[in-house]
């Protein structure tokens, strides 16, 4: 990544760890990268697990956020949870359109988009999720897929924000998009995002790659022009394994 921005390395926890395994995850966490200060690293857990990652990471440069967030700003939507509610923990950030919440709640790209907004509203910073399924990649609808998820995602400017390319097809199968196909990708969201935001927003985005991200191959695609870091979920549960892949982008 030769460029200026920062990397950003975030886990996608999804619906794995209980309080015992999550405060020892976050100890251990702190102590592999006390050293570290050349990424940003934020941590996705569930939100019964909110309270004690905020416990453990206290005081630490490490963030924590929301996987999912609701649309509106307070009501009569249980099982839901608001982006102040989010914020009243001391979340910063919140995943916003995860291929799984779209696939098993069927968000629409519309509800996506309103999401990064109240996102936003609360002073956090959306995570904003885009991604095409096998079969639009065989159709040869990939681009066609993201421009209008990244086009509806940003219908209420929620500036700033982050992005993460995951292809549905690489997200849980072990298999991963290769480093040139994952980079095309991420150049085509770049130009896109120059021609929405205007050239110096689009530049400052930090575009993630998400899709059996591992310490194997974490170098390879990091070193890729686009790639601004990762959103990782399989091999975030193991505080080792995330800590070599944030490793992975460091210097040299």
């Amino acid at each position: 990544m030769p460029t200026s921005r920062r990397a950003l390395i975030a886990a996608n926890w999804k619906m794995h760890l209980l309080r015992q395994e999550a405060k020892g995850f976050c100890q251990r966490l702190r102590s592999r990268l006390a050293e570290t200060d050349h990424a940003d690293v934020v941590l996705f857990p569930s939100f019964t697990l909110l309270p004690t990652v905020a416990e453990q990471l206290a005081g630490s440069a490490i963030a924590w956020g929301g996987q999912d967030v609701h649309e509106a700003a307070k009501g009569a939507h249980t099982g839901d949870v608001s982006a102040a509610q989010l914020a009243d923990v001391g979340a910063t950030w919140a995943l916003c359109g995860h291929s799984e919440r779209r696939q098993d709640h069927g968000e629409s790209n519309d509800v996506v988009g309103r999401k990064a907004v109240a996102a936003r509203a609360a002073g956090l910073l959306p995570l904003i999720c885009v991604g095409e399924t096998a079969e639009q990649r065989r159709q040869g609808a990939t681009f066609e897929v993201l421009e209008a998820q990244l086009v509806a995602a940003l219908a209420g400017g929620p500036w700033p924000f982050a992005l993460a390319y995951e292809p549905v097809w690489a997200i849980g199968t072990g298999e991963t998009a290769s480093p040139e196909q994952a980079q095309e990708v991420h150049a085509f969201l770049r130009e896109h995002l120059s021609r929405l935001l205007g050239a110096e927003r689009g530049e400052k985005v930090r575009i993630l790659y998400g899709g059996s991200v591992k310490p194997a191959n974490a170098a390879g695609l990091f070193a890729q022009k686009d790639i601004d870091g990762f959103l990782v979920g399989g091999a975030s549960l193991d505080a080792d394994s995330f800590s070599d892949i944030i490793g992975s982008s460091g210097p040299g």
